[in-house]
């Protein structure tokens, strides 16, 4: 076994602390990946703290993952030693159901091993996630870095990015549409970014005007305040797509009622309270509420390499580990811009 250490909440009510514990030894088909960078997303704080109920204890979150690959085992022709690589949302899945079959394994309809606060094959073995110096992947749920982004800024694409350009990319947004993001925060700012970069007018819509020239920095067209009840007047049925980034309770009717006909909502966000929703908005422009994932390892290196492309890394704030209790206060408190990114060497 392997030595590695972390940074774990106990319970629901403890603050995140050193942690030590065994990775697995390098097999056939593993990568021993030294981790350089860990982002911080918003469902690591649900989960360490509970608030979506089932979190197993001790939880070493993180599943934004960045380092450098240490190790290769005997079978591993994908990857070499001295690699920038990275590791999402999940480490291993069935492989043989319909869905892994045709590569949307974050929908896998047997057995999916999350990152962290998951099992892995065995359905015994917990997972521990990137809050930690070292992690063994099956190299099949690798994925390479490219060259072009700098890996403090790759971190976030393994969730931010990947939760919206999989949605964007699957409906087809583009050239010509009117897409809305609700919420500019580490979610959304990627999203004004991907959108952009597919070509299509982007809208944001935010609770105040913080974010206002943010917005615009990024990528946006124009800037409306969902506090203000004018903008779902001068916005009715104006919209395409609206892509819903929004992890507290808000109004999804109002919202439903600025996409044109056949207009679609597609949810990303996940409060920690149930929507209410009306029939009304969907039925009397044949709107379609609908709700996205992460995406599959083929899917994710492609958002990469796009992202490369399109020089759409994310905008961080790189901390040491030592202050992740502190980061996660203040993630709750929307100060952040957009995301933060542990640096793992500060851990060693």
């Amino acid at each position: 076994m392997i030595d590695v250490k972390g940074y774990a909440a106990r319970t629901a009510k403890s603050r995140l602390a050193p942690f030590t514990f065994s990775r697995r030894n390098v097999g056939r088909q593993d990568v021993l990946i030294g981790i350089r960078y860990c982002g911080i997303c918003h469902s690591d704080v649900h989960q360490a703290r509970d608030e979506w109920g089932g979190s197993i204890f001790p939880m070493v979150p993180g599943h934004e993952i960045v380092g450098v690959v240490e190790q290769v085992g005997a079978s591993v022709k994908q990857f070499k030693v001295g690699q920038m690589v990275g590791v999402g949302c999940f480490v291993d899945s069935c492989r043989t159901c319909p869905q892994c079959k045709k590569g949307e394994e974050q929908y896998c309809e047997g057995h999916i091993s999350f990152t962290y606060n998951g099992k892995e094959r065995d359905g015994v073995t917990p997972t521990y996630g990137g809050y930690s110096t070292k992690v063994v992947v099956d190299q099949r749920y690798v994925l390479r870095i490219p060259k072009q982004l700098r890996p403090e800024e790759a971190a976030p694409l393994l969730c931010a990015g990947i939760t919206t350009y999989s949605p964007l990319h699957h409906w087809g947004v583009g050239k010509g549409h009117r897409l809305a993001i609700v919420g500019l925060g580490g979610l959304g700012h990627m999203a004004v970014k991907i959108g952009k970069a597919l070509g299509a007018h982007v809208t944001v819509l935010s609770h105040s005007d913080k974010k206002r020239r943010d917005a615009k920095r990024l990528g946006a067209k124009d800037f409306y305040k969902t506090s203000d009840p004018k903008t779902f007047t001068t916005l009715a049925k104006q919209f395409d797509f609206i892509l819903d980034t929004v992890s507290a309770p808000h109004d999804l009717d109002a919202q439903l009622e600025l996409l044109k006909t056949d207009g679609t909502m597609i949810l990303v966000g996940v409060p920690d309270k149930p929507a209410q929703l009306g029939a009304f908005p969907l039925i009397l422009k044949r709107r379609r509420l609908v709700g996205s994932l992460i995406g599959g390892i083929q899917e994710t290196q492609e958002m990469l390499d796009f992202c490369a492309k399109h020089k759409c890394g994310a905008d961080v704030e790189v901390i040491p580990i030592q202050k992740v209790n502190e980061a996660y206060d203040r993630l709750v408190r929307g100060d952040v811009r957009y995301r933060f990114v542990i640096d793992m060497g500060s851990l060693t």
